[in-house]
């Protein structure tokens, strides 16, 4: 293209620039994002710019990308065209507000005062109405709102402008369906997140992983070892990291666990318990088969009704939920992740050699040994039932 040529088009471009007038809404398409403005071809009226941070999210993050198409308002045509994707407050005429209005470009408005019903809105020089339930989407004390400037939408506009309704809720709750949008794409089964406890209840708590996305860590999943009542391990407010267990799209289910980001207690069983050791115990739980144990923290045993002697006040009185005791280990199944074991009597020698063992263990860090004689005792008489109990499952 040669000089004159060029000129002629650059000539020709700044009187389409001029024909268009301030305050028009007009649509083009990104071709360009530099630091401080991106440039936008709005076809044969020639390329306009538009200020970056009104390309941005509220958190501060690009919301568009080249190639994208915007619609804005020409703010000015000086030295070419400059856009906005919101309404300044000191430039609405009524016609701008109309075009707002049907195009559903924001505007600013600085809220007056509160009024029956919600705000007085002064847009610009024009007074407008907001609704209480429109002025944010949570609830709130009116004064806080007095003062400020706000980016609203305009859902009403009638008699010529005199009857002007604005919603700023509606302008917040599409920039937080945005970010939870964003925040859904991070939200993939074994992603390790960050999130904050929003309520807890006895089936678990709802975990805030960011724009209001919710996750369910359920009861279960919390620890290793049974947690009765997850108050006493969570706090809403508290800021934790879980794990992505599953994502249901269809039913919008996010389930998080706690616990598998550590190490499952039951991959050393194998080398940490052996049929016939003697270890201590802590009930936690009693039902008519038997009693449950707390080897360690994660690491559950059954002692079988079978296993228990024969007493006056009845076998339950040895082992009230809370005790600790000498319990011998009878069987191990590690691919049911199941132990059963037995009480060691009390007083007996076992149970003191169980009790020198572990104090000898404690000064030399020694593993524990089997002490075995129980174990032959009680296995046979605990195996039948196990097996009935698995063909009754």
């Amino acid at each position: 293209m040669s000089d004159t040529e060029d000129f002629a088009a650059m000539f020709e471009a700044s009187l389409q620039a001029k024909r268009i007038e301030q305050g028009q809404t007009i649509e083009g398409t990104i071709v360009g994002i530099g630091p401080e403005v991106a440039f936008v071809d709005v076809g044969g009226k020639g390329e306009a710019t538009i200020d970056i941070d009104e390309l941005e999210n509220a958190d501060g993050q690009l919301d568009v990308a080249v190639g994208d198409r915007i619609q804005a308002v020409v703010v000015s045509t000086r030295g070419g065209l400059t856009l906005s994707r919101r309404l300044a407050q000191s430039a609405a005429t009524r016609q701008q507000l109309e075009n707002a209005f049907h195009s559903g470009l924001p505007v600013e408005g600085r809220v007056e005062k509160s009024v029956k019903g919600g705000y007085e809105v002064r847009v610009g020089g024009h007074r407008a109405f907001c609704p209480f339930s429109q002025i944010d989407t949570t609830r709130t004390e009116p004064s806080a709102h007095e003062g400020k400037v706000y980016t609203f939408r305009i859902t009403e506009y009638s008699e010529g402008g005199r009857n002007l309704v604005v919603s700023r809720r509606a302008i917040l709750e599409e920039e937080q369906h945005a970010a939870a949008e964003a925040v859904r794409r991070s939200i993939v089964p074994g992603a390790v997140l960050t999130g904050r406890v929003a309520t807890v209840r006895e089936f678990g708590a709802f975990i805030d992983l960011g724009a209001g996305v919710q996750g369910l860590l359920h009861v279960s999943e919390i620890g290793w070892s049974r947690v009765s009542d997850p108050s006493q391990v969570l706090q809403p407010g508290e800021e934790i990291t879980v794990k992505v267990l599953a994502v249901d799209e269809a039913a919008e289910r996010i389930s998080l666990g706690l616990k598998q980001l550590t190490a499952d207690p039951w991959s050393r069983v194998e080398t940490t318990y052996q049929v016939g050791q003697v270890v201590t115990g802590r009930v936690t739980r009693v039902a008519e088969f038997g009693a449950f144990v707390e080897l360690e923290p994660g690491i559950e045993a059954l002692a079988h009704v079978s296993t228990f002697e024969p007493t006056s006040q009845g076998w339950k009185a040895s082992v009230a939920p809370g005790t600790s005791a000498a319990f011998e280990i009878l069987t191990i199944d590690l691919e049911k992740k199941r132990i059963g074991v037995a009480l060691v009597p009390e007083g007996s020698t076992r149970a003191g050699a169980h009790a020198d063992g572990e104090f000898s263990r404690r000064e030399t860090g020694e593993p524990a040994e089997g002490l075995g004689s129980l174990a032959d005792r009680f296995r046979d008489a605990l195996q039948p039932r196990a097996r009935r109990g698995d063909g009754e499952g």
